[in-house]
């Protein structure tokens, strides 16, 4: 392991690798007190600095970048990586850093992590904040979702990076005009973007929306989950799936500001709402 400060815009953050099997993951720690840990996939550590800065006032907060993206490096990079190996990854991290049980924080990709990790760890946990977690498997319609996105996977492998993405906001129910994708994904984008998305698409997207959650074990886990979904995402496929979720588990939805990347458009009142869901403000 070795250790790297670094310094964000309100709290110093030590930037760390941990080696894992088939993997080296970049993980920052920042802030002081019950541990708080905020995942994505594929949105990487520095998507939460700023929700990580704000929590930092009185929680200790770990940030990742999920294996295959970003910093985190694979050995193996043609190999696909399913929610229980990302669950599994964040495991390991939690054990090393020995200040659990921890409240988890995973939106989209990182909420079926989350998910996964309850199941397979959840001594580890104390509360679980599953924002707009993607399962189409809860979902009537699910064998078109699955067909769907197999297509745009193979669209994105073919080079077809915007239709591919075109392709994407259909299934999820997301309306972004045609020109508006040409204009994200058709012209010079950042190479590391280009390399994230490009294992994203190839090795995780499929597995992440694939994971059926063992609702079971879920209700029979300590763990408490809120399942979270954005005030503006109303009729969006993870609004439906995250409201799914939630019935089978016998709860409701907790609303969260903005839409599936709220904690990126408005941190300070996504850390807000966080905070009162958690019984903390």
């Amino acid at each position: 392991m070795t250790d790297t400060p670094t310094v964000s815009a309100t709290f110093p953050a030590t930037a760390r690798t941990l080696q894992v099997p088939g993997a080296t993951l970049h993980h920052e720690v920042r802030g002081h007190g019950p541990l708080v840990v905020l995942v994505g996939a594929p949105m990487d550590a520095d998507a939460f600095a700023p929700l990580a800065d704000l929590l930092a006032t009185d929680h200790t907060v770990l940030t990742t970048d999920p294996r295959g993206i970003h910093r985190s490096t694979v050995d193996d990079p043609d190999r696909d990586t399913l929610p229980e190996v990302r669950a599994d990854d964040l495991a390991r991290l939690l054990t090393h850093l020995d200040a659990g049980p921890a409240t988890v924080v995973g939106s989209s990709g990182g909420a079926v992590t989350a998910l996964a990790l309850v199941q397979s760890h959840p001594h580890l946990v104390r509360t679980v904040v599953a924002h707009e977690p993607p399962l189409d498997a809860l979902m009537p319609d699910r064998e078109r979702l699955h067909a769907a996105t197999r297509e745009l996977v193979d669209d994105h492998r073919a080079g077809d990076v915007v239709g591919a993405w075109r392709k994407f906001f259909a299934v999820g129910d997301i309306d972004v005009p045609d020109e508006m994708v040409e204009q994200m994904f058709g012209g010079e984008r950042d190479p590391q973007q280009v390399a994230d998305e490009r294992f994203w698409f190839a090795h995780d997207l499929l597995g992440t929306t694939l994971f059926e959650p063992d609702v079971e074990a879920l209700r029979a886990s300590p763990v408490r989950v809120v399942v979270g979904v954005g005030e503006d995402s109303t009729g969006q496929l993870c609004d439906r799936a995250s409201s799914a979720l939630a019935a089978l588990l016998g709860t409701t939805t907790t609303l969260f500001p903005g839409d599936h990347t709220g904690f990126v458009d408005d941190p300070a009142a996504f850390a807000q709402r966080l905070r009162r869901a958690l019984g903390t403000a």
